[in-house]
């Protein structure tokens, strides 16, 4: 099969790695003590509203509160240009159903709507609406149609609800597509029931966690699942068997010596995705850098020096970095604002093929994307739906060294403020001696090129200093000491 997905589970979390002709394309993390919240719904209190940002927080039983804005208040007339003012709608104290559509990310508490969709594996239901969707992945319009009326002809006469039909409904039968809607209906009529019996804040719909998401919204018909977990593997078989009965025979249990993420050389891509430079086939590069406000990639042709000439070495690197960045995205799961500085090409036809390229890489990612084209700068700018943390924020923090910075003060540097804070201690304080703690790095340079200056300021003060190595500190850390 051309497409194969590996569930890694531990006790402490599930790793998913979604792989494309035996390249890792995709990677989820899920850990058991921080899951994701999004889809979840909640009863829900208005704990403040603000005017001046049209938003709202509310209170659904989290550490944070989360954002709820004005725009995403389900309107029962969305095609009105009216609408009204938050503080019409909302009031402090105010209990409302939301769900949850972003996770917090960063310092941003989780994103709500009103609006209430519910996914299946071949439906997305919208009990608030009234029309019936398609997706966009199904293009061919005869096909749309047949599944509209596929759909118009079993829904209940007293059906008021809207829905969204998925991709794999294009292979379904009539009794897939029923089962599916009598989920969903029981599944709002139990959130519904219990929206009335339980007060705010309260989880009233938890999502699947990671494992059967995976099995819901990522397989199809070339899809094998390797699972090497037992007790998971027979949870998978079982949701299966009730839902996708065509996949029972797909999910496979590995049972091998060797760790099933080492055997498929998903843990070196865990690896890779986490570095700063990526490198291109051709000998060129890419430089990933993530800021909370965006994501910038940077393209180098490094040691790529072509055949023919230098136009056409850049636009053979471009290509290719097209390629690479749309995986990366993915892999990564990067979103937001992405801004991308291919190498300046003169050829207008050059820059059209590149962002052809991009836009063609760009299909196989379910995210909304946006891609605006090449700027007056020469840049290309493009927006990626972010609805979870990225890969980088799950599995690292902010250096303790640098605090983020990607980059540490010098020994020199330290050498010179360790000097300065002498020179005011003397004149603060009355002692007979100082010393200095600091890292190996910098009591080696106070021992060889800043000796001189060393003693000269111990001469000045007219105290002894003496120098004790900390192992434990960091080349930026330090302390002076009044004995």
């Amino acid at each position: 099969m051309n497409n194969e997905i590996l569930v890694n589970i531990t006790p402490q979390e599930t790793r998913v790695a979604v792989l494309e002709q035996g390249v890792t394309q995709e990677l989820h993390i899920e850990r058991t003590s921080d899951r994701g919240i999004v889809g979840n719904i909640y009863t829900g209190r208005v704990s403040r509203v603000l005017p001046g940002m049209q938003s709202a927080f509310v209170d659904i039983g989290l550490d944070r509160a989360a954002f709820l804005h004005v725009a995403d208040i389900w309107n029962s007339n969305q095609h009105s240009n009216t609408t009204k003012p938050i503080e019409k709608l909302l009031y402090e104290g105010n209990n409302i159903l939301v769900q949850v559509i972003k996770d917090a990310i960063g310092t941003k508490g989780a994103r709500l709507s009103t609006q209430i969709s519910l996914a299946g594996r071949l439906l997305v239901y919208l009990p608030q609406e009234s029309h019936i969707g398609i997706s966009q992945r199904i293009e061919d319009n005869t096909e749309r149609e047949l599944l509209r009326e596929r759909l118009q002809q079993i829904l209940p006469i007293e059906e008021k609800g809207g829905y969204i039909i998925r991709t794999m409904a294009e292979t379904a039968d009539e009794s897939d597509l029923r089962a599916d809607l009598e989920y969903l209906h029981k599944l709002w009529h139990d959130i519904q029931q219990n929206s009335t019996a339980i007060s705010a804040p309260m989880l009233l719909y938890q999502d699947l966690d990671l494992s059967h998401r995976v099995l819901r919204d990522l397989v199809n018909e070339d899809t094998r699942i390797l699972v090497d977990s037992r007790e998971n593997y027979q949870r998978l078989v079982r949701f299966a068997q009730n839902y996708m009965t065509y996949m029972v025979e797909r999910i496979t249990l590995y049972t091998g010596d060797r760790p099933l993420f080492d055997l498929y050389g998903v843990e070196e891509e865990i690896e890779k995705s986490l570095a700063k430079r990526v490198n291109l086939k051709s000998g060129g590069y890419l430089i990933i850098d993530q800021t909370e406000a965006l994501t910038t990639m940077d393209v180098n042709t490094g040691g790529f020096i072509g055949v023919r000439n230098f136009d056409d070495t850049i636009f053979k690197t471009n290509l290719e970095a097209a390629q690479v960045i749309a995986r990366q995205l993915r892999l990564r799961n990067l979103g937001g604002i992405i801004i991308i500085d291919f190498i300046d090409m003169d050829s207008e036809e050059h820059r059209n093929a590149v962002l052809t390229e991009l836009n063609k890489a760009l299909l196989k990612d379910r995210m909304r994307i946006t891609v605006n084209g090449f700027s007056a700068l020469g840049l290309v700018e493009m927006t990626r739906k972010r609805t979870r943390e990225s890969l980088a924020h799950v599995l690292c923090e902010p250096c303790p060294t640098c605090q983020g910075r990607g980059e540490i003060r010098t020994a020199q540097t330290i050498c010179y403020e360790i000097l300065r804070e002498l020179l005011r201690e003397s004149r603060q304080f009355e002692a007979n001696e100082f010393r200095i703690l600091a890292s190996q790095q910098v009591i080696d340079l106070f021992l060889d090129e800043e000796s001189q200056s060393l003693a000269q300021l111990g001469d000045f003060i007219a105290k002894p200093i003496s120098l004790q190595v900390e192992e434990s500190y960091t080349q930026e850390q330090y302390d002076v000491i009044l004995m």
